[in-house]
């Protein structure tokens, strides 16, 4: 593949990508405000204790497989049957599993609603382990606009489920309904734009062959889910699930850019990026453009939020979620390094190199005790403060061995990266003070936004951003795109 081949494949993932995630959580952002005012935070906080248990059951399905199928080159058919039945027993195993241990789940929370709730919910386990093979097959090829079709079906079909029992008074259940019918429905469709049908064979080879690379990504993804969910785990039993929505409803928000971009960027790139995993050059110089380009965004947007969170939150869901508003200006910041790390892991498993991948989980899970242990004796805030220290330690450690393979240190990452927080800052402190004006927060957002804007243009270009250039460059022929898509 040559240069301009791989910069259109990357442009064009990268555009259909984006406007699946734009669409997706531009229906889930508009559903989850409709069923924020229609719900409590206790809802929320229940459907948090089940998403624990779900989450680390779905790392365990993949396997690994799945980032295996991608990263090798030609994968043959028994390599996807292969995958497709051992993810599919798994799925049924794990479903199994928490089918028997709801009740104790619900005695360990102190809530029996817990049972049903959880048995339901987790049958989206089994349903996506369906469509896993589907969907990798879409993405080795690069094919994301299929996936943004189904994308917005299921989307705007599971938000309109959800929408209408709450309005009709199911509480909770409308989320789980919402959940339930999106894997649903997003399976289905993925199976009807993908015309590969299963054989059932399995392969010794192909197994050996794949699991081989992909055990070393399953206990690495098991190991930072759980880590993830635990938090969620000492908050919904030492405090409630009130007190747990809350921190959920402020997550929630605060992965509308860190993480939807960087789900984006490392979907496209893995794929293109493992085309070109023998040569190095190329490969650094588009890890460094990566990483320039991506925090530029990443940066300026997760401080703004954290910047606007009060004005935010209440005018769209309402004051019974002021507690969320205190945590997310925290959660932004501390989010703001997720792509840097992300992208960091993401060269490792490009280069094969599964085992440091596991190997940095290990330690960075090591050092996750202490905010840990913090949330279970001093609370949330204190919580969120030591993450942020233990974040950047995290940092240095997941950057370490990329830098040194390809000769991009940390310290260098840094450096190219410090201009795009200059200015985040900066937009951050701007708009930030507005909200001690004795003004309404309906007025007050609307002006912090239109700030922010003003400030952002007049930065970017009286400094010259390079990050800026390219992401213009890569913005309007999106919105071109978007608008033919449309």
């Amino acid at each position: 593949m040559n240069e301009q081949n791989l910069r259109d494949k990357t442009i064009k993932g990268v555009t259909w990508n984006g406007i699946s995630n734009i669409v997706q959580y531009g229906v889930t952002f508009v559903v989850s405000i409709i069923l924020a005012r229609l719900l409590t935070p206790d809802d929320y906080g229940l459907i948090g204790i089940i998403i624990i248990f779900t989450a680390v059951c779905t790392a365990l399905i993949d396997g690994g497989f799945i980032t295996a199928l991608i990263r090798k080159k030609e994968p043959t058919d028994d390599d996807y049957n292969t995958v497709f039945i051992v993810n599919f027993t798994m799925s049924l195993l794990l479903y199994a599993i928490v089918f028997l241990c709801s009740p104790y789940i619900a005695d360990f929370f102190s809530r029996q609603e817990l049972v049903s709730l959880t048995r339901v919910s987790s049958l989206g386990m089994i349903v996506g382990a369906l469509a896993l093979v589907q969907q990798a097959q879409l993405t080795k090829q690069i094919n994301f606009k299929t996936q943004t079709k189904i994308t917005i079906w299921a989307s705007v079909c599971s938000g309109v489920v959800g929408i209408l029992m709450a309005l009709f008074g199911f509480g909770v259940w409308s989320l789980v309904a919402q959940q339930l019918s999106l894997q649903i429905i997003r399976t289905v469709l993925l199976w009807q734009f993908n015309k590969w049908i299963p054989n059932l064979h399995f392969s010794r080879d192909s197994f050996h062959s794949l699991f081989g690379f992909g055990w070393k990504m399953m206990v690495s993804n098991v190991l930072d889910v759980t880590w993830k969910e635990l938090y969620q785990v000492v908050v919904g039993k030492f405090y409630t699930p009130a007190t747990l929505g809350q921190y959920t409803r402020a997550k929630q928000f605060s992965t509308l850019f860190s993480n939807n971009l960087t789900i984006v960027i490392q979907r496209v790139t893995y794929p293109v990026l493992s085309n070109i995993q023998d040569d190095k050059e190329r490969l650094t110089s588009a890890y460094r453009r990566i990483i320039k380009t991506t925090m530029f965004i990443t940066a300026i947007c997760m401080f703004f939020l954290g910047a606007v969170s009060e004005p935010l939150l209440y005018c769209l869901i309402g004051p019974k979620w002021h507690e969320a508003s205190v945590y997310l200006p925290l959660i932004c910041i501390i989010g703001s390094l997720y792509p840097l790390h992300a992208i960091n892991l993401n060269m490792l498993k490009v280069q094969g190199r599964s085992d440091l991948f596991l190997g940095l989980e290990i330690v960075k899970k090591i050092i996750g005790i202490i905010p840990l242990s913090v949330c279970f004796y001093w609370g949330i805030l204190p919580m969120l403060y030591v993450t942020l220290f233990t974040g950047l330690v995290s940092y240095f450690i997941n950057s370490y061995f990329p830098g040194k393979l390809l000769g991009y240190s940390s310290l260098l990452q840094l450096k190219d990266v410090a201009p795009s927080y200059g200015i985040a800052i900066l937009i951050a402190l701007s708009v930030y003070f507005l909200k001690y004006l004795p003004l309404s927060n309906w007025v007050i957002l609307p002006m912090q936004i239109l700030l922010g804007f003003f400030v952002f243009f007049i930065l970017c270009n009286k400094i010259g951003s390079e990050e800026y250039k390219s992401v213009k460059n890569i913005i309007i022929p999106f919105f071109k795109k978007m608008k033919k898509a449309i």
